[in-house]
């Protein structure tokens, strides 16, 4: 799962990157409202936490800049501000939740670990089947007709893309945010690499699932006809 934490205050932005790497989680930071609102819209990640008081573009204001391009992330408002006129107007616009600070890690994962709870999010804590395959993000683990196995960290995140587009085509410049970060300067031949690896897997487990190549475009997965 890719977070995105938007958060200012230099100390607390690497003790939270810290603390929810070793949790699991791939984390991108930023420290400023510009950032936040430029990693937000190209749409990879599973659960946004955005600062309410950040420089250039306060975090309120990315919020409702993000909700007007039709990005609808999960978004954990993490703020100082704690009146319930301050939780009711985030949450009013468009935020999932609101913590206040100071705040314990493990409130916060509980707080994801809500949020990524609805009906347009994988959830971690079960599996999710399409057709003959189900995934467990939690134990890494692919399990198909003829058996089950774990795979690696990029290839879950290419698989989870996947299984949320359903059988939708999904874009190479896609593919590449989600897997690898914004900030990333891998080669796109690693893309048709961990394709590549994909396929192997869900050829290891009997799947009759195929990832097609969609020339000039991405890839989709598809269903055996």
């Amino acid at each position: 799962m890719r977070i995105l934490l938007a958060e200012d205050d230099v100390k607390l932005n690497e003790t939270l990157t810290y603390g929810l790497t070793q949790a699991g989680f791939t984390v991108d930071s930023c420290f400023d409202g510009e950032d936040a609102l430029f990693y937000g819209e190209q749409n990879i990640y599973d659960v946004i936490l955005l600062d309410r008081m950040l420089p250039y573009i306060e975090g309120t204001d990315v919020l409702e800049a993000l909700r007007g391009s039709g990005i609808n992330t999960p978004i954990i408002l993490i703020t100082a501000l704690g009146t319930l006129s301050d939780k009711v107007t985030g949450l009013d616009m468009g935020a999932d939740d609101y913590l206040v600070k100071p705040f314990a890690l493990e409130e916060l994962l509980a707080r994801i670990r809500c949020v990524t709870r609805r009906p347009h999010q994988i959830v971690d804590e079960e599996s999710v089947t399409l057709f003959d395959i189900s995934w467990s993000a939690n134990q890494s683990r692919l399990t198909g007709p003829a058996g089950s196995c774990t795979i690696s960290k990029r290839e879950a995140a290419l698989l989870e893309t996947f299984l949320k587009n359903g059988e939708a085509t999904v874009p190479r410049s896609t593919l590449l945010l989600k897997v690898w970060g914004p900030d990333s300067d891998v080669e796109e031949g690693n893309l048709d690499n961990y394709i590549h690896f994909l396929r192997r897997r869900l050829k290891s487990v009997g799947s009759r699932l195929t990832l097609k190549t969609v020339r000039g475009v991405g890839y989709c997965i598809v269903k055996p006809s």
